[in-house]
């Protein structure tokens, strides 16, 4: 990431600033499917007719089981967490 954002002109990656990317209005959405859907709800709520919901999940660092089990968590555990929060009103 430095030399990518040195090419594009951001500042160097801290911790001071991952941990920020985590918090609850950072782009960072990691953790527990618990953790990521309370996040993606509250996305939801605050641009309000939210429809669809795009994350990157390229990681050259996992392994390709690794990365379906995450893909799989969002469809089984994510989503309906997701549902839950936002109650019926969420377009399916």
């Amino acid at each position: 990431m430095s030399a990518t954002g040195r090419e594009r002109g951001l500042p160097e990656p801290t911790r001071g600033r991952y941990d920020l990317e985590l918090g609850e209005y950072g782009a960072f959405f990691i953790g527990s499917p618990e953790t990521v859907a309370t996040k993606i709800a509250s996305v939801a709520e605050a641009v309000g007719d939210l429809s669809r919901f795009t994350l990157q999940m390229t990681n050259a660092m996992l392994a390709p089981e690794t990365m379906q089990h995450a893909i799989e968590l969002l469809g089984t555990k994510v989503k309906p967490t997701v549902h839950s929060i936002l109650g019926e009103g969420v377009p399916r």
